[in-house]
């Protein structure tokens, strides 16, 4: 057992539960788009950002920098996250603690899912599933990290609360 991984789980399903919006439509897409954006040019980073909303792509945004492969990436992340209504970065965890490969142990195609960090639900305060946003670009924890930190942002959860740990 992974201690460093099992503090990650818990603080990831931790964040799961705190970080859901009252209301989010393609405005608040929008919003989070952006913030990503600039996040990422604050850090210094090109990233690929997709937000979809009912399984419609309702932001897209591919920075200088970045290639036809991190929006590959972001789709084969957020197809974990539209099956499993959890983070792309808890599923991988929760699947190298079991220590069997989650496309394997749910017989998917590698081709098309991914459990990388940078993928996480959008959910609504009741626990509505409505979407997904994902960021590509960086290491995974690193992607897993942009997207808690702005959506912490978003939700008026402190990040101290939420980040994971160093």
């Amino acid at each position: 057992m992974n201690t460093k991984r099992q503090e990650d789980l818990q603080r990831i399903a931790y964040q799961e539960q705190v970080l859901r919006f009252r209301a989010f439509d393609k405005s608040a897409a929008w919003d989070l788009g952006q913030r990503l954006k600039i996040a990422s040019e604050e850090a210094d980073v090109s990233t690929t950002i997709e937000i979809r909303l009912g399984r419609e792509t309702v932001f897209f945004y591919s920075m200088t920098g970045t290639a036809a492969q991190n929006a590959d990436w972001a789709r084969r992340k957020r197809n974990v996250v539209e099956m499993m209504s959890r983070s792309s970065y808890g599923v991988g965890l929760a699947a190298d603690e079991e220590g069997v490969a989650f496309e394997v142990l749910m017989g998917l195609p590698p081709r098309d899912y991914a459990c990388h960090g940078g993928s996480f639900p959008l959910k609504l305060t009741d626990g509505d599933f409505i979407g997904v946003v994902t960021v590509s670009g960086l290491p995974q924890r690193e992607d897993h990290i942009l997207v808690v930190q702005v959506l912490a942002a978003m939700c008026g959860v402190d990040l101290a609360d939420v980040a994971l740990q160093p």
